[in-house]
């Protein structure tokens, strides 16, 4: 009750009431397909126990996951997620720099072996010995190789980290990898994937909720991707969802929202292809999303995307 008490207190200041926030868990709850029931087990699991402690590598991207984070109002990164998590490493929002924040590092990951969460932005350059991505004096691979083992869990979080993103699109001069394929079986904890380019917010949220909430992490697809999150197509949730029928793609004009067009399938749209709940949770606090702003899905939270899925507006 202290720390939700405490939490509240660093809200308040922001316009955010207790009924914003348990409408914020209760969102929580449904992107993890629970029971709305959960809300208050969910604020619970926010509020209360010990901060799991967190290590946040970037290597190989552009760090658009992290602003895709960082700028949202949900879930107010910088109250909730950091009251929630001890944010023990990330080069992005560290004040510190240079040998210091190295040594910050090394203390957390020997500290906390096996008992911290590894999250992992960006692919992993591998051709000659890693030496196309370095980190104070030290290869994004040997880092890689240091402290990912040692973790608890490795949460892999945009497309690539997840699958190499477009550091491992074709020809891949750098020899940039997934985490899960630059280490191979010397990494040896759970890894979870949550792609996208960037993901959304409340997938790497109710990722971290469910190990909270249940002390494990969630269900996963074969793409080692949450099921609560990625367990059906773009497609079957789009409200501009069209069927097959007679040759043709008939769009269904049953509910309100698919007024809004038709479906953008004829348009290279990769929604039949792509597994992500983005119909659902939407972007910027839930206010729009490119297909419904009329941009055809590029699939980019598939493996291989950049290469697989293009020409973006052709169909496959």
């Amino acid at each position: 009750m202290g720390q939700e008490r405490k939490l509240q207190k660093g809200l308040v200041p922001k316009g955010v009431t207790r009924r914003d926030f348990m409408k914020f868990c209760t969102m929580v709850s449904a992107t993890m397909g629970l029971a709305p029931s959960f809300a208050p087990k969910i604020a619970e699991a926010l509020t209360s126990g010990p901060r799991p402690p967190v290590v946040y590598l970037h290597f190989a991207e552009c760090t658009g996951c992290t602003e895709g984070v960082l700028r949202s109002t949900y879930p107010w990164i910088d109250e909730l997620l950091l009251e929630t998590i001890s944010m023990d490493y990330h080069e992005t929002i560290m004040a510190a720099a240079g040998h210091s924040v190295e040594e910050v590092l090394h203390q957390t990951v020997k500290k906390y072996e096996g008992k911290f969460i590894c999250v992992v932005e960006g692919a992993i350059p591998t051709a000659d010995n890693g030496i196309y991505g370095m980190i104070g004096g030290k290869t994004m691979l040997e880092i890689a190789k240091e402290v990912c083992p040692k973790s608890l869990a490795v949460l892999c979080i945009g497309s690539c980290s997840s699958f190499g993103g477009v550091q491992a699109a074709a020809p891949n001069p750098t020899g940039a990898k997934s985490v899960s394929e630059a280490l191979g079986d010397a990494l040896k904890v759970p890894v979870v994937n949550i792609p996208g380019c960037p993901p959304n917010p409340i997938n790497f949220v109710g990722t971290v909720v469910n190990y909270l909430l249940f002390g494990k992490l969630p269900d996963l697809d074969a793409h080692k991707r949450p099921l609560f999150a990625y367990g059906k197509t773009v497609h079957d949730q789009c409200p501009r969802r069209s069927h097959f029928e007679n040759g043709e793609f008939v769009t269904e004009w049953g509910s309100k929202e698919a007024q809004m067009g038709y479906c953008l399938y004829e348009m290279g749209c990769k929604g039949p292809e792509t597994f992500n709940n983005c119909p659902l949770v939407k972007f910027n606090d839930g206010t729009s999303w490119p297909v419904e702003a009329g941009h055809p899905c590029i699939g980019c939270s598939e493996p291989n995307f950049w290469d697989a899925m293009s020409p973006f507006y052709e169909t496959l």
